[in-house]
């Protein structure tokens, strides 16, 4: 009797098994018959561009400048071709310790301003508070004579 039941269980397993089966090589032929996407499209040439008769903007002309003019630049921050009080003692900060008056190591505001203020004074010829490159060129730095090593 036992090989009955055995035999009877075993044929519905069989016959559940068999059912899925049967199911999933159903699903597998419906993914199947979905279509795939189209390959993407590479077009290997090039874009031509027409402009017609636009025309970008010319470049900037570069003017040769002299080492004065170049060094009234650097000063001139806002380049109105003026040079403020304030533009001279903007630049000066590197000076600090070449400023020094009374030789203790330490600069004080007040030491720096009234020798950067004095130096301003005396270029400044006509007594504007400006300015001009002809005055800026009193202040230039004397340069370091240069031998020859030969």
């Amino acid at each position: 009797m036992m090989r009955i039941l055995f035999g009877g269980l075993a044929a519905i397993v069989l016959l559940i098994g068999g059912f899925f089966l049967i199911r999933a090589q159903q699903q597998d032929d419906e993914l199947a018959n979905i279509p795939a996407p189209p390959p993407p499209v590479q077009d290997s040439a090039l874009p031509i561009a027409d402009p017609g008769a636009m025309r970008g903007p010319e470049p900037p002309q570069a003017t040769e400048m002299t080492r004065e003019q170049r060094r009234f630049a650097r000063f001139d921050r806002n380049g109105d071709r003026i040079i403020t009080r304030e533009e001279l003692l903007a630049s000066r900060t590197k000076a600090f310790k070449a400023l020094d008056r009374d030789g203790n190591n330490l600069l004080t505001f007040e030491e720096w301003a009234v020798a950067t203020s004095e130096r301003f004074a005396g270029a400044d010829g006509d007594g504007n508070g400006r300015l001009s490159p002809e005055e800026f060129a009193i202040t230039r730095p004397k340069r370091a004579v240069q031998r020859c090593k030969c």
